[in-house]
């Protein structure tokens, strides 16, 4: 077997049409497996050691499953393959990769789990290596929350440009890169928002950054659905398996990108929203109760 063929993101299984079938490629299911393998071990051994953390532990494991499951959902699912012939569903399956599964892995913080999943030789040696100069340095600056919804933001509209996107539909190593990248840096974002956001000098920030993401990737939606032109031939080789015309299947996937995802990302705005006033009527209340 070829390199390529290796990659291929097209080996589907499943009644009917290949377009419908389950992508069982082995670099898509092996990394997916492998991850669920290590965060169970992880989770049942925090499990075992904190009886007081349960509740906490359990609702970090369901949003982890449901990240996963997501997350697993796009890759594996119908959606992928028929994402390569109807870019409606290729839009569907980028949605949920960047606006569904990465808020979800990152409210379960799996960093604990996934680290004591493994021997305390390697617990130690991971720790002495993320603890280095030069990943904390890049760490630094990737983790600024401009700075990561900027790499967030590049690497959309990179991916969009005709040529590449194309490119990627063609060879299975760039279309590995592709999703890697949506959700690499979707992990990024979503970790910097959600986690900076728990200060509460950080809120406005955590807000003005969501609906800056939410503006961005919905003008790219926008131009989708209004342009006359077609912008990936290729990737509308299939619409008629849907009943649409390729100019009517971009309008859709142009559709997808403003709206449901649109909503998600407001929706996150207003929640951080209403969680900083509350949070500030509580510390004005407690302000108030204080001796003069």
């Amino acid at each position: 077997m070829s390199f390529e063929a290796f990659l291929s993101t097209s080996i589907c299984y499943g009644a009917g049409a290949p377009e419908a079938g389950w992508t069982l490629a082995f670099p898509i299911t092996l990394p997916l497996a492998t991850i669920a393998l290590i965060y169970a071990i992880g989770a049942s051994r925090l499990w075992r050691r904190s009886s007081r953390g349960r509740p906490e532990r359990t609702r970090q494991a369901l949003l982890f499953a449901a990240g996963w499951g997501f997350l697993t959902g796009a890759l594996v699912s119908p959606i992928h393959a028929l994402g390569e012939r109807v870019f409606a569903a290729h839009m569907i399956e980028h949605e949920l990769l960047m606006a569904v599964a990465a808020p979800l892995l990152v409210a379960a913080c799996p960093g604990a789990a996934l680290i004591w999943a493994l021997p305390a030789a390697f617990r130690r040696g991971t720790g002495m290596l993320t603890h280095g100069k030069f990943l904390q340095a890049v760490w630094a600056v990737a983790s600024r929350p401009l700075n990561a919804t900027a790499i967030h933001g590049i690497a959309i509209w990179i991916w969009h440009v005709p040529v590449l996107f194309e490119a990627a539909l063609q060879q299975g190593v760039l279309h590995y890169a592709q999703h890697a990248s949506f959700l690499g840096t979707a992990l990024l974002f979503w970790w910097v928002i959600l986690r900076r956001s728990g200060r509460q000098q950080a809120y406005g920030s955590a807000i003005m950054h969501l609906f800056f993401t939410s503006l961005h990737t919905g003008l790219l939606g926008v131009l989708l659905l209004l342009s006359p032109k077609l912008w990936y031939p290729q990737n509308a080789a299939g619409a008629a398996l849907w009943g649409l015309t390729p100019i009517e299947d971009q309008q859709l996937a142009g559709l997808v990108m403003w709206v449901p995802a649109g909503l998600i990302y407001g929706g996150a705005a207003l929640l951080l929203a209403g969680l900083w006033i509350s949070k500030s009527g509580i510390r004005e209340a407690t302000h108030g109760l204080r001796p003069g």
